[in-house]
């Protein structure tokens, strides 16, 4: 926080709220995400999960509330400021320049650091290989499959080389077989050195990649720990499935 003295947490997220109108989205929003770490962010639909993502990244402004990265204050900077500063997020829906091909996609994000067309294009031939895409790399975007179109939107933010990646339900509409090949992908990723914060609806995948899991409901955090602590949770069996699901459940155990 600036003037007081460096926040132990590679990201803090201190009350973050946000309002619109009378409707209270988020509503005091408070964890940490660990450098060099996965950690998930799940609740149930409407839990106000893409709203705080928005307003870490800078497209929504918060109502009140900080967010800290690496014990900076970046609390309503704006996306393009704070992408400079490393941070990186996808989106749910997946929108590529469906009139450039997928190299030149990959390239939008690196021309953020790399001014130069050959050296924006070398970097998205490297990330694009890295995500899988090599023999995409000359395709118009608009010809890739859905699992296709993920991996792109990972690889356009990875080219910002980000020191930190909001991954939001990346892995939503892909099939079993996609879903498996995708997460030795973002391993690697966090392996390379950049932290990942991840929305994620696909358990399995949560179990399988984060160390750590934070649950909003309501707009609220109800549970934060290890993701095989978090889900046997009774709040959190309750927001997913009603309220006397813990108790239901535990009765036929």
């Amino acid at each position: 926080m600036t003037g007081q003295g460096r926040d132990p947490a590679f990201l803090a997220v201190r009350d973050l709220t946000k309002r619109f109108g009378g409707l209270t989205a988020v509503s005091e929003a408070t964890f940490d995400v660990r450098e060099g770490s996965i950690t998930g962010l799940i609740g149930p639909n409407g839990a106000g999960k893409t709203t705080l993502f928005a307003m870490i990244a800078g497209f929504e402004q918060p109502s009140a509330g900080l967010v800290l990265l690496d014990g900076e204050e970046i609390t309503g900077r704006k996306p393009h400021d704070l992408a400079k500063l490393g941070l990186a997020r996808t989106f749910q829906i997946v929108q590529p320049f469906a009139g450039l091909s997928v190299r030149e996609n990959i390239a939008v994000g690196a021309f953020l650091r790399l001014p130069k067309r050959r050296d924006a294009l070398a970097l998205a031939e490297q990330v694009g290989q890295r995500l899988g895409l090599g023999p995409q790399l000359d395709k118009p975007a608009a010809a890739l499959t859905v699992a296709g179109r993920k991996r792109l939107e990972v690889a356009r933010a990875l080219a910002t080389r980000p020191r930190i990646l909001l991954l939001d339900e990346v892995l939503a509409g892909l099939n079993p077989s996609e879903l498996r090949d995708f997460l030795p992908v973002l391993q690697d990723i966090r392996a390379g050195g950049v932290t990942i914060l991840m929305i994620e609806h696909v358990m399995q995948a949560v179990m399988s990649l984060c160390e750590h899991v934070h649950v909003l409901a309501g707009g609220r955090i109800i549970a934060s720990g290890e993701a095989a602590e978090v889900v046997r949770n009774p709040a959190v069996i309750e927001a997913y499935l009603g309220p006397g699901a813990a108790q239901r459940l535990a009765a036929h155990a």
